[in-house]
């Protein structure tokens, strides 16, 4: 191994630390004719004990600088001030047909989850479940999905153990208030595909994951989709939806099936075919075929519809499609003989407003609809087949809504901003009313009182405008350059849509800018703005990235010594090309579990997904794609690169760990400039996700003081320079 020696001096002590660099094993690869070398192929083996040694001394060596970084404290001590001036936060909720709530809750003293549930919104809260009890053994458990039943008689609680994402499922009595003796395993249940409940509350629809070991060849593989009655052996599977045991219909063994009970009409069992991409084909079939032996399931829409979202009323599917829309549009056609390419249209597409979200309730159709991916709207399309918009009771950025199912009048409405805490109400229709019913505490922060959003657009290399937003803390000046911070993801038509970042505002009021960009890939525009930024088109995501920087430079609010950038998962892509391609234009990199050594996207457990997104090696012009966002393969010898901190989940079954490592390993080999690398592991983590208040404080406080530091905030220097 070669070293690098740092000598840092910290509040009057030396801090004496070797870092290590991994020596090179090379490895070459030949794709259609190209040669690639790989140097440090031999960090894949993450069980090898040179590997395995060398991200945890990395691990340890980061902590350690990381920790004696003057004021990171000082952000931590923030961070819990600013979570316990708010007595309690209340996520995961869950209103049933009959108006019980169930929600999980955390006090602002505790690290724990307890679930709760109340009868109505002013009823009294009781205690159900508390998950520092669960199995009583030295590991943290977290709550990370609840499902109650039509009438709340049950719930389904899932938990996972430490960082891990795939956990197991327990059952809740909750008139008993008592835990039914059945552990369900091997399932990851989420909001986007978790858990559908039969209509009598018996049994429910999940899917399970046949193997959980994430280092696994088959992990993420083969995924079932499973009918559980209650009082079965959890052990002994009822497949309703996979390849193996559905081979007439198209599925590979990437895909995610997932079934659904449609709570706006029971009568349909709703087959989705899930993955990493934002349309797939969808089956559908009577309910009565739960009973079979094998299910006759018929096809319902396919990926080439563009489906975005969809509500029931009787036999009637009224769907969003971003099919020969830039905008999207509302159409509708019969369950019993669904015909989508000749449909009928109830809402054209609109000039300036994507739209994105459809809900149903006996008061008609509720359409949710975005600008920029930063300025919301809501408007109901009535019986009279008028659309009239809602004037929302605030300004939002984005708006979520939830009802019941269209039997009932009930629609809450949830408004977000960049600035300002959620709001929750329930909107009236009969009286055009919105009321206020907020679930979690609303907390005023007087040291947020001045902080500004500005919205405007950048010319990006093509001309095009990207949307981008600023948040800052006082009137911009441009002889004042400011510590700026740019976030950027532009992947799977996600969007950066408005939320309350605290983590944001703490930024701001140190002094410094905040900037999300609304880059090409992402979905602020629609589906035309994600194929902006996907395969061929990618380079167009770290474009617009540079582009909004450039922008921010040019306008005299900061300079390249003062800006840092920041991207998680697919947003590391960004990240490196980003610093790879200009690293002259930043001064800090954060790469949180970054997607960084693309073409090696398929060796890990989710790339057959990936390749939906990103593409696959196994087509020539594909290959061409992923090597050209291959940020890894772009480092160069000699180059004067940013100050990086760059970190991994061991157990991350998205971005396996080794990505963010060779990355890291190879930056450190190749970087020409003064500038420190650290490569941070969380070994008991998964992708980017912190069980404790506790932990995602510290991470956060690593984060903000590292890039304040190098950005040359007076508040987190050392008290002599760092030498090397």
């Amino acid at each position: 191994m070669k070293y690098i020696i740092i000598l840092v001096f910290i509040n009057n002590t030396l801090f004496s630390q070797i870092q290590s660099l991994i020596h090179p094993n090379p490895s070459i690869d030949k794709y259609f004719g190209k040669k690639i070398i790989d140097d440090y192929r031999n960090l894949e083996n993450i069980k090898d004990s040179s590997a395995l040694n060398w991200m945890k001394e990395q691990n340890d060596y980061s902590n350690a600088i990381l920790q004696s970084i003057p004021n990171r404290q000082y952000l931590i001590d923030k961070l819990a001030e600013m979570d316990s001036k708010k007595e309690f936060s209340i996520t995961h909720l869950q209103v049933t047909n009959n108006s019980k709530y169930f929600y999980i809750k955390r006090n602002s003293t505790e690290n724990s989850q307890k679930l709760y549930m109340r009868d109505g919104y002013d009823g009294k809260e009781e205690l159900l479940f508390t998950s520092v009890e669960y199995k009583k053994i030295n590991k943290e458990y977290v709550i990370n999905y609840i499902k109650p039943n039509n009438d709340g008689s049950k719930i389904v609680v899932a938990l996972t153990e430490g960082g891990k994402e795939i956990g197991e499922m327990i059952i809740i009595d909750t008139k008993k208030k008592t835990i039914l003796p059945y552990i369900i395993s091997n399932c990851w249940p989420s909001d986007g595909g978790g858990v559908s409940w039969l209509p009598k509350g018996d049994g429910f629809i999940y899917l399970h994951y046949p193997i959980i070991d994430n280092k696994s060849e088959l992990f993420l593989k083969n995924m079932v989709a499973v009918l559980y009655k209650i009082g079965d052996e959890p052990e002994k599977l009822h497949p309703v939806l996979s390849k193996q045991e559905y081979p007439e219909l198209p599925l590979k063994g990437e895909d995610f099936p997932m079934v659904s009970i449609n709570k706006d009409n029971s009568n349909y069992l709703i087959g989705k075919v899930g993955g990493a991409t934002n349309f797939g084909d969808s089956y559908y079939t009577h309910i009565s075929e739960l009973n079979s032996k094998h299910i006759n399931w018929k096809i319902l829409y396919k990926k080439e519809d563009k489906i975005v979202d969809y509500t029931l009323i009787n036999d009637t599917i009224y769907y969003i499609t971003a099919k020969s829309s830039k905008n999207n549009f509302v159409a509708r056609t019969s369950l019993k003989y669904p015909n989508f390419s000749h449909s009928e249209i109830i809402i054209n597409e609109m000039k300036d407003e994507v739209i994105e979200t459809i809900y149903s309730t006996k008061d008609g159709l509720f359409i949710t609809t975005t600008k920029n991916g930063v300025e919301a709207k809501l408007y109901l399309y009535n019986s009279q087949k008028e659309l009239q918009e809602i004037v929302l009771p605030i300004s939002a950025g984005s708006i979520q809504l939830a009802t019941k199912s269209n039997e009932y009048s009930d629609i809450w409405v949830t408004c977000s901003g960049w600035n300002s805490e959620d709001r929750r109400y329930k909107y009236n229709v009969s009286e055009n009313k919105f009321i206020q019913e907020n679930i979690n505490p609303t907390i005023e922060f007087d040291e947020f009182k001045d902080i500004k959003v500005l919205e405007t657009t950048v010319k990006s290399h093509d001309g095009k405008d990207i949307p981008l937003s600023f948040i800052y803390n006082k009137e911009l000046n441009p002889k004042e350059k400011l510590p700026l911070l740019v976030l950027g993801y532009g992947a799977s038509g996600i969007s950066y849509s408005p939320f309350y970042a605290r983590i944001a505002l703490l930024w701001a009021i140190k002094g410094g800018i905040i900037a999300y960009t609304h880059i090409r890939g992402g979905g602020e525009k629609g589906e035309e703005w994600h194929l902006g930024g996907y395969k061929k088109t990618k380079p167009n995501s770290w474009k617009d990235f540079i582009s909004c920087i450039e922008y921010v430079h040019k306008k005299g609010y900061s300079t390249p010594e003062k800006t840092a950038i920041w991207g998680s998962s697919a947003g590391g892509i960004v990240m490196g090309r980003t610093m790879t391609e200009r690293p002259d234009l930043v001064k800090v990199v954060i790469m949180n579990v970054g997607l960084l050594n693309t073409i090696r996207l398929e060796e890990s457990p989710n790339g057959a997904n990936g390749t939906k997104e990103f593409g696959t090696i196994k087509n020539k012009d594909e290959f061409g794609y992923l090597y050209e966002m291959d940020s890894y393969h772009h480092i160069k010898k000699g180059v004067k690169y940013p100050a990086t901190l760059i970190t991994g989940g061991y157990n991350d079954p998205r971005v396996p760990v080794w990505m963010p490592t060779k990355f890291a390993a190879k930056l450190m080999a190749n970087n020409a400039s003064n500038n420190p690398i650290l490569l941070k592991v969380d070994f008991n983590g998964g992708h980017g996700i912190d069980n404790t208040k506790k932990k995602s404080q510290e991470n956060i406080a690593d984060i903000f003081a590292f890039a304040l530091w190098q950005l040359g905030h007076p508040d987190y220097q050392p008290k002599e320079n760092l030498d090397k």
